[in-house]
C-alpha cells in the first residue's frame, strides 16, 4: 500500500506541474466559468425569473457544475496523450502501479475545479450572490460537489483511454462539457416541452445541481440530497472500474 500511495503521488505531483507550467491551462479554468457568470448575470438575467429566488443565487451553483464539466477537456487528452506518446510504455519498465497515470489525471482534474469554485464564488460574490445556507449545508455542498468531479473525472479518464487519437479525445470530451447544460443549472426546467423536462429533471447533472442549490441557498433539499448519492456513488465506482481495467487492456496491447 506505501509503495501504491508513493506511485500515486508521484503521478499526482507530475499532472500538478503541468498545470502550475502551463498558464493557458490555468487560464481555461477559470475564465469560461467567469465569462460564463457575467454573461448570464447581466445579459440574460433580467429576461429570467426564477420564483422564491434571485437569479444569481440560482445560477451560481449551476455554473459550478458546468465549469466542472469543462474542465474535463484536458484530462480526456491528458489520458489519450500519454496512451498515444509512449509515457506508458516508459512506465511499464518501471516498478510501479500503472493505476497511478489515472489517479494522478483524476486529482489534477479536482484541483482545477477546485480553482474554478474559488473563482466561480468569489466573483459571484461580488455580483451579487449571497448564499442563505449555513457552515453544514456548504459542507454538504461541498462533499456532493467532491462526488460529482470525482465520477466526472473517473468518466473523463475512461474516455481518454478509449479514444484511439488525441484529436479523437478532444471530440470525446465534449460530451462530458454538454451534457451539464441539459439540465437546470441554467434556467428552471417548468418552462421546456413536456418531453424534454421529464428527461432534463431525471438526469444525474440535475438532481445534483438542484441538491447543491438547495444546500448552499438554504432551500428545501427534498430528496434531490439521496438521489444524487444514488447517481453518482455508483457512477463514480464503476467509471474508476472500467477505466482501470480499460486502461491495462489499452497498455499491454
Amino acid at each position: 500500500m506505501s509503495l501504491l500511495l508513493s506511485d500515486w503521488r508521484v503521478l499526482i505531483g507530475r499532472n500538478v506541474k503541468h498545470i502550475t507550467r502551463n498558464p493557458e491551462m490555468l487560464f481555461q479554468a477559470v475564465s469560461l466559468p467567469i465569462v460564463l457568470l457575467l454573461l448570464f448575470r447581466f445579459m440574460f438575467g433580467g429576461a429570467i425569473t426564477v420564483p422564491g429566488m434571485a437569479y444569481i443565487d440560482y445560477l451560481v451553483p449551476g455554473l459550478v457544475v458546468i465549469s466542472i464539466g469543462f474542465n474535463t477537456t484536458t484530462t480526456v487528452v491528458g489520458v489519450a496523450a500519454d496512451l498515444t506518446n509512449g509515457l506508458v510504455e516508459r512506465l511499464r519498465s518501471m516498478p510501479m502501479s500503472g493505476s497511478a497515470v489515472l489517479v494522478g489525471h483524476v486529482a489534477s482534474g479536482m484541483l482545477r475545479s477546485a480553482l474554478s469554485l474559488v473563482v466561480m464564488v468569489g466573483v459571484g460574490l461580488l455580483v451579487g450572490f449571497r448564499p442563505a445556507g449555513g457552515v453544514l449545508g456548504w459542507l454538504a455542498a461541498l462533499g456532493l460537489l467532491t462526488l460529482f468531479a470525482t465520477g466526472v473525472f473517473w468518466l473523463a479518464t475512461l474516455l481518454g483511454t478509449i479514444a484511439r487519437t488525441i484529436e479523437g479525445a478532444s471530440g470525446l470530451g465534449m460530451i462530458l462539457v454538454f451534457v451539464p447544460y441539459a439540465s437546470s443549472a441554467l434556467v428552471p426546467t417548468d418552462s421546456m416541452p413536456l418531453v424534454l423536462r421529464v428527461v432534463v429533471d431525471n438526469q444525474p447533472v440535475t438532481v445534483l445541481i438542484d441538491a447543491v442549490r438547495a444546500l448552499l441557498n438554504g432551500t428545501d433539499l427534498g430528496a434531490t440530497g439521496w438521489l444524487a448519492l444514488a447517481w453518482w456513488v455508483p457512477i463514480t465506482v464503476l467509471s474508476a472500474v472500467f477505466t482501470v481495467r480499460k486502461f491495462h487492456q489499452r497498455a499491454m496491447a
